[in-house]
């Protein structure tokens, strides 16, 4: 009876579902990272072959990173004398313009190496392909540690952010791409470093004498974009036949509703260059007048998106749509404005959202402070927004309608904004999320109630409006080049082991500093020299 018992108890458990469920995710999981070892080595090997001299110096143990312009993978060196050394080498794919190539080697080579700016071993090339070997430094995911940094931790951490940002820019150089896979720290060893200079340009003074080719190589395609698709008459001057159902779509898209919230925000092409906002839905009656009396000229963009540009519409004209929610003909003719946007969603300064020509070093500050941001309120990423309109919105919500738009005036900017939303309190508002608060509402409520406010517009018309921060901190599958910076992204905020030494007592100066970098103004935004001397770092020596 026993033995019986024993086989009745037994049998169930054997072809138990959920036994099978879990051998069936262990299996699925095993396969997926064998089928990803596999195409690990298999790029290994394609890099050997493209780049023949690495097999003599290096040994390729992994590939750490991947992104739209390279990849990087960890090597060792076995030199003359010592231990084998750790290398990352960084791989450039074989389109990227040789200049930028260049200029990306001369901003490691003339201001890396030291204050916390990665720097440049050795390059090797071979035909259309580059290898940059650095230093390798083990790093920590800034999403996994995010919660259970001390403040002093922080402070250390922005401090020796500053002293990365004020070496390059003294050099005349602008990073860029500046967000914490950028930046990368050895908590251990309390190490820093500041990589990735792919995207950089320099400023008009900059020592950087290869950055002042990138920077005239970029204004000329720019200003060739403006005149190559400029309209006389009804022709088109395409590079390429335009299919029909995407010329269709080009004049009729626009022209969808799409769901909003109460309040607009208004941003359009003005008679004098200013950027202005659209809105809502584009007249229709106007736009197929408009296709009667004149084309309207588009170009196809590598995202396969219809993009509206110039046509020969006279500036002198005066629009009739103004704080209207639609979009006359007039406005809808004008010339396209081009201006430096590179970077991370999320990460770009409100100069750089309204596409503001002249861009300064002050955009890497502005990402320092939205660093800041989620260092002191425990959320990241912090703004996460489909488009720039909507990001230049969720800013608004943050930092206050009234002064956005006051800010971008000093740029040569206009907004409008249909409904007026006020300036969060800096403190109120990172103590709320981190959950200091115990006298507010639960996270969820807060984050949702400030989203409801959101001005969220977007260019697409299937777009619909992203919350403004992500509750459980999420991460950017962006263009990150470094390890532990993946998709992984399922942890919730109790989860992480906080470390609250020091956060019950904030001072006044780290959230004075946080103003100071999101300050709207790129003129009046604290520099990187200036903020090492703040308050904040009254006790640290530089």
């Amino acid at each position: 009876m026993e033995a019986s018992l024993g086989i009745q108890m037994d049998e169930p458990m054997a072809f138990s579902p959920q036994r099978d469920r879990f051998q069936a995710e262990g299996s699925s999981k095993k396969n997926e990272q064998n089928f990803k070892l596999a195409g690990v080595k298999k790029d290994i090997e394609k890099l050997y072959e493209a780049v023949p001299q690495l097999s003599n110096v290096f040994k390729i143990k992994d590939k750490i990173g991947e992104g739209t312009f390279s990849s990087v993978y960890l090597a060792t060196a076995q030199l003359q004398v010592g231990p084998e050394e750790k290398i990352a080498l960084k791989h450039l794919i074989p389109t990227s313009h040789p200049i930028r190539i260049a200029a990306e080697l001369q901003c490691l080579t003339v201001a890396g190496g030291q204050d916390n700016v990665m720097g440049v071993k050795y390059c090797f090339r071979k035909n259309d392909h580059v290898v940059i070997a650095m230093p390798y430094l083990e790093h920590e995911s800034f999403l996994d540690i995010l919660n259970s940094l001390s403040f002093q931790e922080v402070r250390e951490y922005m401090f020796n952010l500053f002293k990365a940002l004020k070496r390059i820019h003294q050099f005349g150089i602008v990073h860029r791409d500046v967000k914490p896979s950028n930046f990368l720290y050895n908590r251990r060893l309390k190490k820093y470093a500041l990589v990735d200079f792919g995207l950089a340009q320099g400023t008009h003074d900059t020592k950087i004498e290869l950055l002042k080719f990138v920077q005239s190589e970029a204004q000329q395609e720019r200003c060739s974009q403006n005149k190559s698709h400029i309209i006389t008459g009804n022709k088109i001057p395409l590079s390429g036949p335009v299919p029909k159902e995407l010329d269709q779509q080009s004049t009729t898209k626009a022209s969808v509703k799409r769901p909003y919230t109460n309040a607009q925000i208004q941003i359009k092409q003005g008679k004098d260059g200013k950027l202005m906002k659209q809105s809502k839905t584009v007249d229709v009656l106007s736009r197929k007048l408009a296709t009667k009396k004149k084309a309207i000229s588009t170009k196809v963009m590598n995202s396969g998106v219809m993009r509206k540009t110039a046509s020969s519409c006279p500036a002198s004209l005066t629009c009739d749509c103004y704080a209207t929610d639609k979009v006359c003909s007039i406005c809808l003719s004008r010339r396209q404005q081009v201006a430096p946007r590179a970077g991370t969603p999320g990460f770009r300064a409100p100069e750089v959202l309204t596409k503001c020509p002249n861009q300064t070093t002050a955009i890497d500050m502005w990402s320092a402070g939205v660093i800041f941001l989620s260092l002191l309120s425990g959320r990241y990423p912090f703004y996460k927004a489909s488009d720039d309109l909507t990001a230049l919105a969720q800013i608004m919500t943050i930092r206050g309608s009234r002064e956005t738009i006051q800010a971008a005036k000093t740029f040569g900017k206009s907004i409008l904004c249909s409904k007026e939303v006020p300036a969060q309190d800096l403190r109120k508002l990172c103590e709320r999320l981190r959950g200091m608060d115990s006298n507010t509402p639960k996270l969820t409520s807060d984050v949702q109630g400030h989203a409801s406010h959101q001005p969220a517009i977007s260019e697409k018309t299937d777009h619909k409006a992203s919350h403004l921060i992500q509750t459980p901190p999420g991460q950017y599958s962006g263009n990150s080049l470094k390890k532990g910076d993946s998709n992984s992204c399922e942890h919730c905020f109790d989860e992480y082991n906080t470390n609250l030494e020091g956060w019950n007592e904030v001072p006044d100066e780290a959230y004075d500093l946080l103003d100071k970098l999101l300050d709207l103004n790129p003129a009046s935004r604290i520099t990187a020299e200036e903020a090492l001397w703040h308050p904040f770092f009254k006790d640290m020596s530089l």
